[in-house]
């Protein structure tokens, strides 16, 4: 197996994992902040375990927590984790894996405005057209009940956007942040448990989503990048965004509104269209155009 089919199974396993955290986590039948905590502490726990087995088996000592720019990373990681699973419970899963789609794109806004990495006009097309399919998926939720829910999930992407800039603007190794950042929503989650109890009927889920599936995830999709071009490794995140709400109709019957289906559709082919341009570039340098800025 070559580097390239290494990266292609890695991120494809990581792919996959991430598809099955809201199916799981609404099978754990719980209260929001109760899985909130027990999701974000077995998280925590796998993170440390995974960290500790590192410097005790391997000549490689991982950083933990890179300086400042880490614990700002971890803030947004950490309070992304709670807007993400706030917009679970308050919106429906079509809308939540659709609108944090838009990561990349918020990514590369952060990165002009925080790098002076100026976006290539295929980027800033791609954003325009974005845009306009979450303002449709925000509308249906308008209409729906579902808005709180919707801004929630559009908060999930900008904070994971802010982290993702943090990371590269500091070029330090941030691999294990969004690990050890669960902390907090575990902290948080755990004060609310404690004045009002545990809430969740069918734990046995959520503790596997935390401990097993959102370490695997993470490490996949993070390891990535040693094998695959930024572009390849973005496609795969989409298998969460195509799956997930697949998933959910099987298990639960919830069935996408048609607002959020268009809307979904345009951010994925918007995706996609940028990806495989990105690839084709890489692939001809000549298509590039002179290098007056940088492209995102």
């Amino acid at each position: 197996m070559n580097d390239h089919q290494k990266g292609l199974a890695l991120t494809t396993l990581g792919g996959l994992a991430l598809s099955f955290d809201v199916p799981l986590v609404k099978l754990g039948e719980g209260e929001v902040w109760s899985v909130i905590a027990l999701r974000s502490v077995m998280t925590f726990a796998a993170g440390m375990t995974i960290w500790l087995l590192l410097r005790f088996f391997s000549k490689k000592r991982p950083v933990l927590m890179p300086g400042k720019a880490g614990l700002v990373a971890g803030l947004c990681y950490g309070i992304s984790t709670m807007t993400f699973l706030g917009a679970v419970f308050n919106t429906a899963t079509a809308n939540v894996v659709f609108i944090v789609a838009f990561t990349p794109m918020f990514a590369a806004l952060f990165g002009w405005l925080a790098l002076k990495e100026v976006p290539s006009f295929s980027t800033i097309v791609t954003m325009s057209v974005m845009v306009a399919g979450v303002a449709l998926i925000v509308a249906g939720g308008l209409e729906a009940g579902g808005l709180f829910g919707d801004g929630l999930a559009l908060s999930t992407s900008a904070l994971l956007a802010g982290a993702i800039t943090i990371g590269r603007k500091s070029g330090r190794d941030m691999g294990f942040v969004p690990l050890v950042a669960t902390i907090l929503p575990a902290l948080i989650g755990l004060t609310f448990v404690a004045q009002q109890g545990v809430a969740v009927a069918a734990p046995v889920w959520v503790i596997f989503d935390g401990a097993v599936m959102i370490p695997l995830a993470f490490w996949c999709l993070a390891t990535g990048p040693r094998y695959l071009s930024g572009p390849e490794v973005g496609m795969f995140y989409l298998l969460e965004t195509i799956l997930a709400p697949v998933w959910v109709w099987i298990v639960f019957s919830e069935v996408p509104a048609a607002q959020a289906l268009i809307g979904g559709a345009i951010l994925v082919l918007a995706l996609v269209a940028h990806s495989a341009w990105q690839m084709r570039r890489r692939q001809h340098p000549q298509l590039a155009p002179v290098p007056a800025s940088t492209s995102v």
